[in-house]
């Protein structure tokens, strides 16, 4: 695929959506996504064939969510058996993934002491084997929980209540140990992912809120960001003694780069992400975190999403919902096609690929195209 056929990539399904940004999992066939009954006030997961978007069941719940920029944003996680989320008011469900009932649910404001962040939760839950780890805040930095039923096996203390963040939690071996990486707005802290132990956590300035996830450029090293001026900064992570230290080895000022909602992607010793500066030109930065090349003078995406496939960057226009083919490469911007996908404001959603299936939406409507080209 290196271009659409005439007329943009052939749609498959659309289904009307609630206004928010949530995203679609898909597994085995099946596509799983968050949503709402705005006019029973019902807070919803749904699951539709990936074929051709046939609902196979809703899970529904008397909620009475008021719009908040949106109301739904977040992405379930899907292990075969269970379908785990987290609803705008923190409240965690596991779901049976070919009947829709469910199965065990914590509420994170009564068992931890959560609070619901300003705009509703943000964060996705995060499969790692036989457990299901979540960063709910309050009582607990983050918890590891047995997928199956619920039940605590660790939690990582958090002496100082810092509250919940819309970011997710990323997984990565830094130093030569497995941990988990989180932003909050007081900084970056990691976990060990045997047993949550606090590894390390390095202080910075996020402002008002923190969405992206920490992003692991190298073995050692990792990018953090975030919007409203907060900008960015590579941390470095070193062994020492029988522990780990942190340092910021450099900051990245707001006007030099850095993102608001989507974690970058990394690829060939580069990450590639919508900047928050300059109107949301997609940009190529190197593991320095310096700029090697962006779309200005081409294309700009606001807040838009991205997905990387076979070589190719899928980028959304976060006010237009023109999608954009772009070369994942280094050397500089090469559109390969655009097609006009969604017509509505704020397609900030993030993208699902599956099977030559791209699944994207927007505040009122999901979409599913085919984009594998011809065979």
């Amino acid at each position: 695929l290196r271009s659409w056929p005439d007329g943009g990539p052939k749609e498959l399904w659309r289904l009307d959506v609630a206004q928010g940004y949530s995203a679609a999992s898909v597994y085995d066939g099946k596509v799983f996504f968050n949503d709402y009954d705005e006019a029973n006030a019902k807070w919803l997961v749904r699951s539709v064939l990936l074929a051709d978007g046939t609902e196979l069941w809703q899970y529904e719940e008397s909620r009475r969510i008021r719009p908040n920029h949106g109301i739904t944003r977040t992405v379930p996680a899907v292990d075969g058996k269970l379908v785990y989320t987290i609803d705008p008011k923190t409240v965690l469900h596991a779901l049976d993934a070919e009947t829709g009932e469910e199965v065990w649910r914590k509420n994170l404001v009564q068992e931890y002491g959560a609070k619901i962040p300003p705009w509703y939760n943000g964060q996705n839950p995060l499969l790692d084997g036989d457990h299901l780890i979540i960063a709910p805040g309050g009582a607990a930095l983050m918890v590891a929980l047995k997928k199956d039923t619920g039940e605590e096996v660790w939690r990582t203390p958090n002496p100082e209540s810092w509250p919940m963040s819309h970011a997710s939690i990323m997984p990565a071996t830094l130093a030569g140990t497995r941990q988990l990486l989180y932003n909050n707005l007081f900084g970056t802290v990691a976990a060990a992912a045997d047993d949550g132990r606090l590894l390390w956590h390095q202080p910075f300035k996020f402002n008002v809120a923190v969405a992206p996830s920490p992003l692991p450029l190298n073995s050692d090293t990792v990018f953090i960001t975030a919007g409203y001026d907060a900008g960015g900064a590579l941390l470095n992570v070193a062994k020492q003694g029988e522990g780990l230290v942190v340092k910021t080895t450099k900051q990245v000022t707001p006007d030099i780069w850095n993102a608001e909602i989507h974690t970058p992607i990394v690829i060939d010793d580069h990450f590639f992400g919508v900047g928050r500066h300059k109107r949301g030109l997609f940009t190529c930065l190197n593991d320095q975190a310096e700029v090697v090349w962006t779309s200005e003078g081409k294309a700009s995406f606001e807040q838009g999403s991205f997905l990387l496939a076979d070589g190719m960057f899928f980028v959304l226009e976060g006010k237009t919902g023109v999608l954009r083919l772009i070369e994942a490469s280094t050397d500089g911007y090469q559109e390969l096609a655009q097609a006009q996908v969604l017509s509505g404001h704020d397609v900030w959603g993030p993208m699902a690929l599956s099977d030559g299936k791209l699944i994207l939406r927007d505040m009122r409507q999901m979409v599913c195209l085919d984009v594998r080209g011809d065979k």
